[in-house]
Parts: structure tokens; sequence; C-alpha cells
């Protein structure tokens, strides 16, 4: 009697784990699939499923636009901008890191004029679902006065048509302002990182 309940007890065990494994087998996060489609903003790799392989966005996928913050310092210069990055591919990607930044003299890439950027804040990756968004948030020297304006520092302000926002490993991306031209003191300015909290 003894080894006979010895026995049922052995297939009851193997019986239990098959079923473990088949409920286990089948869990979201054991897939590849995309939970994120339909999202129309970014979000952090961390409330993502663990086990979904997200690859850094391609330059090609993305789409970007620029626009004068409405939070920005006092003057009559750009101030602020927030440039928006969407997801124009088909596949889930991921953005991370502090931007580059030029200046385009008259608007041509090869006539780039580089910026001091100075990152601000931390920066973590974030998950772009296709048709997602992700933004971050450049802040210039402001230009003073009317007209032309003035720098406080004493140097001239400068105007670029458009700037060159590069990412990390997500390329280069031209942007003009939706309202006018970047205008700007000393070719310094500071960047968030790259987030999936819309800016003000």
């Amino acid at each position: 009697m003894q080894k006979s309940s010895i026995r049922r007890g052995a297939a009851a065990v193997v019986a239990l784990s098959a079923a473990v494994l088949v409920v286990t087998g089948c869990q979201p996060g054991d897939t590849d699939t995309d939970t994120g489609a339909g999202s129309s903003t970014g979000s952090p790799v961390s409330s993502q499923p663990t086990g979904t392989a997200v690859k850094t966005c391609a330059a090609g996928s993305l789409k970007a636009r620029a626009y004068q913050a409405a939070d920005r310092p006092q003057g009559t210069g750009t101030g602020a901008a927030v440039v928006q990055f969407t997801n124009a591919g088909g596949k889930a990607c991921v953005l991370r890191g502090h931007p580059t930044v030029a200046g385009a003299a008259n608007g041509s890439p090869e006539l780039n004029v580089p910026l001091e950027v100075t990152p601000i804040g931390s920066a973590s990756p974030v998950r772009l679902a296709p048709g997602g968004r992700a933004w971050l948030k450049l802040t210039f020297v402001q230009v003073q006065g009317e007209g032309d304006g003035y720098c406080e520092s004493g140097s001239a302000p400068v105007l670029y048509p458009t700037m060159v926002i590069g990412l990390p490993g997500a390329g280069a991306h031209q942007v003009a302002l939706d309202d006018g031209e970047f205008a700007e003191c000393d070719g310094t300015l500071t960047a968030t990182a790259v987030t999936a909290t819309k800016p003000s």
C-alpha cells in the first residue's frame, strides 16, 4: 500500500507540473507582441512586459517637429522650444538620452553650427509604439529688446531657420519652428533628455 501511494503521489506531481508549464507558457510577457500599439505617447521601458526586445528607433522611422514652448525665459527671442518625435514606423522602438543641437545656417545642414548643450535632468529609455510620441525641451539664452534685439553678454543675436537635433543611435533630424525662426544668444542652451511626458 505504501509503494502504491508513492506512485500515485509522483503521478500527481508530474501532472501538476505539466499544467503549470501550459499556463506560464502563454503569459503576455514571454512574447514579442507590441502591447503598446495605439498609444499616442511614449512610455518608460521599465513599464513594459519583461522579455520584450525593442531596438533603438531608426532615423527613417521618426518624424520630428518643433514649436515654441509655453514656459520660456522672458525676452523677444525663441527662449525655449519643444521638439516632438513620432514613431512613423510599423514596430515599437526606443529613444533615449540628451540631444546634440546645431543651428542650420540658411536652413542648410551642411552649414551646421554646433551649439554648446548643457544636459539637464536624468535620462531614461522611452518606448514608442507605432504612432507614439516623445519630447525634449531646448532652452536658449534669450534675446532681449525690440527690433533686431541684443544679447546681455554683448554678442549679437543669431537667427537659424532650422536646427538639427541628434539623438543617441537615432540619427539627426532637421526641424523648423512651427511659428518662426530660432533666435538665440551666445551659442549655448540647456536640453532635457527625451521623455514620455510632454513638457510645457
